[in-house]
This record gives C-alpha cells, structure tokens and sequence, in this order.
C-alpha cells in the first residue's frame, strides 16, 4: 500500500482527482448494478423479458454511444463530458430508486448508460493529457483505483440492499451527486476545441473525426488484435459463473466461490499492480508487454480445461484460479493498452480514439458472450466442456500472436523498453 500511496501523491492535482473519481465511479456503479435484475423482478415483480429489455438498454446506451462520447469531448473539452457524465448518472441512479413505471425505468437504465459513454472516453483521454509521458504509471494507478472500487461497491451494496435496494439506488446517487460537485469545482479544463474551420456544424464534425480514426490504420489493427482480449476479460462475468454454479456442491460454495474470484482480482490490483508495472517497464517494450498480457489472458482458461472432467470442486477451484489468472494479466497489459491507444492517436482526437476503442470491444463483447453462452449450452449436452475452455484460450494465443505481428512491423512503436521504467515507484 505504501508503493500505491506514494505513487498516487506523485501525481498532481488533476490526476489525483480523477482517480479517486474513478474509484468512486466503481463504488456506486458496482453497489446497485449487481443487485439490480433481483430487484427488477423478485420485488417489483417484472418479466423476465423486461428485466432483460432494462439491462439490455443500459448496456446498449452505453456500448453503442462511446464513440459519440469521445467526440463530444474533443470537442467541448474533457471536464464538460466528465461532468455531464456524473450528473446524467445521478439522475438515472435516482430514478431507479424512486420509479416503478417500466417506461420510466427504460429511461432511467438508459441514463445511466448514455452517461458512462459521456465520462468513460473524457476520463482517459485527460489522465492521458495531464499524465504526459507518465501514462503507463498513471493507468496503472487508474487500475488500482478502478479494481478498488469494484472490490468494494459490492460489499457497501450488500449491506444496503438488505435494508432496502430503493436506499441502494439513492446513496449511489450521492455518490455521484458528489462526484459531480467535485469535478465541477476542482477539475481544470482540459482538452476541446472550437470546431472546424468554416463553421462546419457538430454532427460533420464528428462524422469527419470518425473517419480520421477509421483511416488510421495501425490503431484499427491495434484495436481489431485487442478486441478478442475483452471477450476472455469478460469471461468472469459468463463462462467460469456459470461454470461455478454447475459443479459446486450448494449454493453456499457457488457464492463463496464467486466472491473469491471476484475479491482476487481486486486485491492483487491493489496490492501488486505498481510493482507488475514497474517490472513489466524494465523488462519489455510496450508491445511486448501487451503480447504477454493477453497470451497470459489465454492461458487462464488452461487449468479449467485440465479440470473439466475431474471432480466438481477442482472444477470450482480451477475457475476462481482462471479468475485470478485473468486478474494479472489485465494487470501486466491494460496500462500499456490505454498508452497505446494514445500513441497511435497521434497529436488529436484522443477521445474520440479511446471512444471507438471502447464501441469496437463492445461489439466483440457482446458477440463473444452470444458465442461462449452458447459453447456452454453446448459443452453440457455433449458433455465436452474442454473444447469451450480450449478454444478460449486460442483466443488469447491469436490475440497475442497478432500484437506481436504489429509490433515486428514497427506499428505499435519502438521496440525497447521505454526511458521513464526507472521513475516507477516499486
């Protein structure tokens, strides 16, 4: 902890400032979203279909939007969307606590979507502005506050929700209420611009800076070669769930083990994530620790296709030790994965970079999970769940393996181990 505190008061103002607002982001996302869908339907008594219909159109909102987001805030500037961002979830956190009506609920999911896309893409490009050339350091600081705050917004919602999920609802609201306060008064202006030349209108605007971005080759690849790393990053939310919950021996164990997995990933990023940086930055070259990072991402499904057909309980087992293994290499990739996303973005557009970055893993997302839910539906009636967990990890080696193309061909930047490694705090 000493290394994370040190690290963190290195920075200046701007920087500090958003990473505890991304802390609390996670706080009060992850303390009502969990909950949510039992809420939806064992309280307020909702079809399935429409508890499916509310979640599907948060995700959607926020999903399909990020590109919008980014290029609004390149826009306007950072702290305009970072604000509107935190405000918009007030208000739609707000409603879902207040409102039975679907249609109102609709909105409301919607809201809290829309307003993900409006900070998500803000947030990065201006801890990559105010970073300069200690990006690397500062997403992975980002990353421990980020996992800090899914580690604990579970738990503060537990204990809320047991009093009541609407209480739920309204103190994440707070949280956001104060986050905007916070960021409105505190936070400099960074970034925006007043348009283009000859009083060209906003929508061709962002019509044009999309197309800047789809022009921009290496950081399409880039972007196409990482996808495939978030469908397996997001296997800790489907497959190795599901997984638990079919071998373990009662309902007691499934949550244990859940949480385990969960808290893991939170802990090591707290614990370790400055010191893996740091490593990582002395050893390889950016490319070269992305191609590790997502390798690594692959291998984590390895013990649970070791385990398929062995006892319920190693099954168990081997999906939590996935679980953390995929919490590492996120850990070893994902600062040097936002830094190059800024690398390849050149001297403009930073947001709007990161917002297509964000659409195109959205996709891969959702397109992964309708694939790997149904391996698993698969797996069970053909009682070969080794192919689902191999062909996971086949991902990850393509992924690798198509990061490291980029790399040999010098369109992911030198390769050497970058100048700044030694002003890492270990």
């Amino acid at each position: 902890m000493r290394a994370v505190l040190g690290q963190f008061g290195s920075f200046g103002r701007p920087v500090r400032l958003l990473l505890i607002n991304q802390f609390g982001i996670n706080l009060g996302f992850y303390m009502l979203m969990p909950y949510l869908a039992n809420y939806l339907s064992a309280q307020l008594l909702l079809a399935g279909w429409i508890v499916g219909l509310v979640l599907g159109v948060r995700n959607f909102s926020q999903q399909g939007m990020f590109a919008v987001g980014g290029s609004l805030a390149d826009r306007f500037g950072y702290k305009p969307l970072i604000v509107a961002g935190c405000t918009l979830r007030t208000v739609g956190f707000a409603l879902l606590g207040l409102v039975d009506s679907v249609a109102v609920l609709v909105i409301a999911a919607a809201a809290t979507g829309l307003a993900g896309a409006l900070f998500n893409p803000a947030v990065r490009a201006y801890l990559a502005e105010d970073a300069g050339e200690r990006r690397v350091e500062a997403f992975a600081m980002f990353n421990v506050f980020y996992q800090a705050g899914i580690l604990v917004g579970p738990l503060v919602g537990l204990v809320l929700t047991a009093a009541d999920f609407r209480l739920t609802c309204l103190v994440a609201a707070a949280v956001f209420a104060i986050l905007t306060v916070a960021q409105a008064r505190a936070l400099p202006a960074r970034g925006g611009r007043r348009g283009e030349p000859g009083g060209v209108g906003l929508l061709s605007e962002m019509l044009s800076s999309w197309r800047q971005v789809l022009r921009n080759r290496p950081f399409m690849l880039f972007t196409v070669a990482m996808a495939g790393s978030y469908v397996l990053s997001f296997q800790v939310y489907l497959t190795l769930p599901l997984t638990i919950e079919a071998n373990a021996p009662s309902p007691a164990v499934e949550k244990l083990a859940v949480a385990a997995m969960f808290a893991a990933s939170g802990l090591l990023a707290v614990l370790a994530q400055i010191r893996v940086t740091a490593w990582c930055r002395r050893r390889w070259s950016p490319h070269r620790s992305l191609t590790w990072g997502v390798a690594l991402l692959g291998t984590a499904f390895l013990p649970v296709a070791a385990a398929s057909t062995g006892p319920p309980m190693l099954v168990v087992a081997s999906a939590v030790l996935a679980g953390a293994i995929i919490a590492v290499a996120t850990m070893v990739a994902y600062p040097f994965e936002m830094d190059m996303v800024v690398t390849l973005a050149g001297a403009g557009r930073i947001a709007t970079h990161y917002g297509v970055y964000s659409t195109v893993s959205g996709i891969a997302v959702a397109i992964g999970n309708m694939l790997a839910g149904g391996a698993v539906d698969w797996a069970r009636s053909t009682q070969m769940p080794i192919v689902l967990w191999l062909a996971l990890a086949a991902l990850g080696v393509a992924c690798g393996t198509a990061i490291l193309w980029l790399g040999r061909r010098g369109l992911l930047g030198p390769a050497i181990p970058t100048k700044q490694a030694a002003t890492v705090t270990a």
